[in-house]
């Protein structure tokens, strides 16, 4: 269970830290639906990550990833093929970061954030946990992971998969959390974090791209050559 749980670890810790969605869960907890949308955006979010992990894991264990190796080279291609993507995402980032002084630009869709029902809220949180480009790939990285661990049983598969989600959840479970239970001043405090994570959204994005895309290259050609 602990080998399936670290081999896991690093992509879940990646889409914990993602800047977009926690500035969308922090704009729901500034609205008069505060509690009702922002847990129904966790709820979404867990939904969305639970069911994409488990989907890509039953795949490639029913392609016998661990055992065949056609299906383990075609998986670790498709991961090499991933982690060069997310380089190139991540030099392009840089390249178009906003210059000393500029205000970054946010997704037109959180001006209406505040207009939002918890049937949207959930559906957005389904949106950013499993749809987008980021979560996507690194959601794959990790099912890839435990599909292709020799001798890995079901209940520990099922360890990694629950673990990846609640790590990768916990940072937009704490959002919501601490909104609930804090009190007045926890406006103040989501209100500055928000205000980083939007000015530091770029360079936390293109940190993650290098860092996990190099990671994807690396255990996709280890593999390879295995």
């Amino acid at each position: 269970m602990g080998q399936s749980i670290s081999e896991v670890l690093p992509y879940a810790i990646g889409v914990a830290i993602s800047p977009i969605p926690l500035i969308a869960v922090i704009l729901m907890l500034f609205t008069p639906r505060a509690k009702a949308n922002g847990t129904a955006f966790l709820l979404g979010w867990v939904l969305g990550l639970g069911v994409l992990a488990t989907v890509v894991y039953v795949v490639a264990n029913a392609a016998n990833a661990s055992t065949d190796n056609t299906a383990s080279d075609s998986t670790s291609t498709v991961r090499v093929v991933l982690g060069v993507v997310l380089i190139v995402v991540a030099l392009r980032r840089w390249r178009n970061r906003p210059g000393p002084g500029v205000t970054p630009e946010m997704p037109k869709w959180m001006a209406g954030v505040d207009r939002f029902t918890p049937a949207k809220a959930a559906g957005l949180g389904v949106l950013l946990g499993a749809v987008n480009p980021k979560n996507l790939v690194l959601t794959l990285g990790a099912a890839a992971n435990l599909a292709q661990m020799p001798g890995l049983s079901s209940a520990d598969a099922v360890a990694g998969i629950v673990a990846f989600v609640v790590i990768a959840s916990s940072t937009t479970a704490a959002c919501v959390a601490y909104r609930v239970f804090g009190g007045d001043r926890s406006r103040a405090r989501l209100d500055d974090a928000k205000l980083w994570l939007t000015n530091h959204n770029d360079a936390v994005m293109m940190v993650l791209f290098l860092v996990f895309g190099v990671v994807l290259v690396a255990q996709g050609t280890g593999r390879l050559s295995a």
